[in-house]
Formats: C-alpha cells, structure tokens, sequence
C-alpha cells in the first residue's frame, strides 16, 4: 500500500473522531473500564491503564471524570465490558474490520448486522478477513514537547522501534509494529515525552479504488459505525485521498 494512503487513512479516521467529543469521552471512558478490570486501579503497574489515562487527557477529558471512571470500575457493581470485533465487506469490496466494547453482546452484532444490512455489505464470519490488515503502533505527539529538532527527535527514536515518521500542521505520527507498542512507550517515557495519543491501528494491506457512488456509501457506512455507542474503532479498505 502506497504511503501516503496509509497517512491519508489515519487522517481521516482521526478527523472523524475529533469531531465527536462526545464519543471520543465514551470511547475512553470504556477504555479505562477494561483496562482497571483486566490489571486493576494501579497506574504504576497497569500499563494499559496508563495508556488509556494519556489517551483521554489526549481529548481534554476533565481529570476528575478520569477519576470517577477509574473509581467506578474499581467497585464490584461496576459495568462489566468485553471487548469483540466483526468483519465484513461493503459495496464495492471494501472489507471492514470493527473493534466493540461492549456490555451486551447480542445488541452489539444486531446493530452492527443491521448497518451491513441497510448499506449493501454482508457481515462474515469472525477471523475471515483479519488477514487483509496489519495491525501497527501509532504514537501522536504534539510540536511543542521541548528541544527536539524535528530530525532529532526522529533519530531518537529509532531504538524505540520507530519505522515511519510523519510531520503534520499540529503533530508528528510516529508507527512501529505491533510488538514495539511498549518499547515505543519506554522509549518516549526515556525523553520524557508524553503522546497526545497511543493505539493500535488496523491498516489495510491493500486499499481499494472504488466510484464515486460507492465511495459516498462507504463513507455513510463509517459514520453510522462511528456513531454506534459500542463501537470503539472502524477500519476499513477504501483509499482515501487527501481530495
């Protein structure tokens, strides 16, 4: 896949969430609630903890809803999330591939059955199409995180696994592989940088060109997607160009 599908990709998919505050408070929020109940309250031994907290003062969540998030799935009536994923194909072949978390699993595959159903697509079968995507380490920082040259900054953290560096208007997007999430981490903790916002990306091995047509469906397709409250992230096939 050309490179600059794979930014233009990940711009898009953040663009769209920056634009549901809302969601984006929700989707942390649950994050946080799997994260206490997989490696418990204790941010100096629960990594994903760690992460999650970073993630939601990424989106300006107030600290003391961080706090009361926390606290509430510290205590043993709390919400209890699992965390599931779909695949399937959308007008055109675009595969999709959807992260939930979830407390009710059968709400979750009707909804997301019924948005394949409605646009044209058809849900597969779980593991069908995991193989089309790789899953990858992205790390956003902001500009101002001290006296790092751009080119400096980049050199440094080369031990940290770093693969691809990308400079955009407000940020830099850093990816590494899967497996160097938590070196990746180390790495910046060392420099002591904190990232605007660490996750695990699903990208397409391969983007689709599709019509016009069909490319406003998938586009309306991801909306509702984004748009259902279990839904954590959707990732998809279609080529998105920077137009």
């Amino acid at each position: 896949m050309a490179g600059h599908s794979k930014w233009a990709n990940i711009k898009h998919r953040k663009g769209a969430q920056d634009k549901k505050r809302g969601k984006l408070f929700t989707r942390c929020i649950k994050d946080i609630y799997v994260a206490v109940k997989e490696g418990g309250d204790d941010v100096s031994s629960n990594p994903k903890l760690k992460t999650s907290i970073q993630n939601a003062k990424g989106v300006n969540m107030p600290k003391d809803t961080i706090e009361r998030a926390i606290k509430k799935a510290s205590s043993k009536d709390s919400d209890t999330y699992v965390e599931t994923t779909y695949e399937g194909y959308g007008p055109g072949g675009v595969a999709f591939f959807i992260e939930c978390t979830t407390d009710n699993i059968n709400r979750t595959v009707a909804n997301i059955r019924a948005i394949f159903n409605k646009f044209n697509g058809e849900l597969g079968k779980n593991g069908s199409l995991e193989f089309l995507f790789n899953r990858i380490s992205v790390f956003e920082l902001d500009k101002n995180i001290g006296n790092f040259s751009e080119e400096e900054l980049e050199m440094s953290l080369i031990d940290g696994g770093l693969e691809e560096f990308e400079t955009m208007s407000d940020a830099y997007f850093l990816s590494t592989n899967f497996e160097n999430f938590g070196l990746m981490q180390k790495k910046l903790e060392e420099l002591k940088i904190v990232p605007k916002n660490a996750r695990l990306e699903r990208l397409a091995l391969e983007t689709k060109k599709i019509s016009k047509d069909h490319a406003n469906t998938i586009l309306n397709m991801i909306e509702k997607f984004e748009e259902d409250d279990d839904v954590q992230d959707v990732f998809h096939s279609l080529e998105i160009i920077e137009d």
